[in-house]
């Protein structure tokens, strides 16, 4: 009779801590969609303006604190490096929180099946996503 009383109550444990990591995952998923809220756009702003020849208009998309690491020239430099004309699709990854920061990988896809994984951080400014850094994701 113990046996199956520390049993019914190891299941229930088990069934209530399973429950409880859920609720969390929920929680979790769900704070991490509304926080994110209007980073595609703004993405889809900076891959447009630059497509578009609007360097400037994309370089603004960064914060100021990147603007300070990283000038406008460097910049230039930068997106002359990662030959963007090659890529025609984009595909985004799974946002990753971090210091009330999100972290999104971004790949990059040519018509010959060639990827350039970048990640972007991006930051809020004045209620605004703003990109943070950007770096060429390494394998």
């Amino acid at each position: 009779m113990d046996g199956s009383l520390v049993q019914e109550i190891g299941t229930k444990a088990l069934i209530a801590g399973a429950g409880a990591l859920l609720l969390y995952w929920i929680y979790t998923a769900a704070r991490l969609v509304l926080n994110a809220r209007g980073i595609n756009p703004m993405v889809k702003q900076f891959f447009n303006s630059i497509a578009a020849g609007r360097i400037d208009a994309a370089y603004l998309l960064t914060t100021k604190t990147y603007r300070q690491h990283v000038n406008r020239q460097q910049f230039i430099s930068f997106l002359a490096s990662l030959k963007l004309n090659r890529f025609s699709n984009l595909k985004s990854g799974r946002p990753r929180i971090q210091d009330g920061k999100i972290i999104l990988t971004l790949k990059l896809k040519s018509d010959n099946k060639e990827e350039l994984p970048l990640d972007f951080t991006f930051s809020k400014v004045e209620n605004l996503w703003r990109i943070e850094r950007i770096a060429e994701v390494k394998n």
